[in-house]
């Protein structure tokens, strides 16, 4: 299999196999109001969260990578908007899907050795994929923690997993 194809099956299992489903599961315990809540000034509350998170991925991936423009306006993510609902954000995450998968289809190999501008930083096209897998981690468990914190629930992503086994050489 090639770097690209290792590259964008990881991609797809970590952002839209374990993100996604953790950040929707997080969705289910919220409600509305929890959504735009903060315990300070400092933390970004989910909904927020969720805003940046696509902001970033459309900046990175589908301008950075896929040609598109570049209209960010990222202090605007950290605005709450309670305007927005759980069901917009399912909306917005699955447009933001969509377009991720027909921007990862169009990339070459080339595309991940070349050199972007992005946000200031000067990165290759694998670089800037890793970029946005980690960033959806990072948040997604800041997603999870507040969840956590609102709701007072296990949020049970590994309920259907033993995760005191031992490693093994297969």
């Amino acid at each position: 299999m090639s770097v690209k194809n290792h590259v964008l099956r990881e991609f797809d299992m970590r952002v839209f196999e374990e993100s996604y489903s953790r950040i929707y599961k997080c969705l289910q315990f919220l409600d509305e109001e929890q959504l735009w809540k903060s315990p300070n000034d400092q933390i970004a509350p989910v909904g927020c969260l969720i805003l940046h998170l696509c902001g970033n991925a459309r900046q990175w991936m589908l301008s950075g990578l896929g040609g598109a423009n570049d209209n960010r306006d990222r202090d605007q993510e950290f605005v709450p908007q309670d305007n927005i609902s759980k069901g917009d954000f399912i909306f917005l995450l699955e447009n933001m899907k969509s377009q991720l998968k027909r921007c990862m289809d169009g990339l070459s190999e080339e595309d991940f050795n070349n050199v972007y501008s992005i946000q200031g930083f000067q990165v290759t096209g694998f670089s800037t994929i890793i970029h946005v897998i980690e960033h959806f981690s990072y948040h997604t468990g800041q997603i999870t923690t507040l969840t956590k914190l609102h709701t007072g629930e296990d949020t049970g992503f590994y309920t259907d997993y033993n995760l005191n086994k031992h490693n093994q050489k297969l």
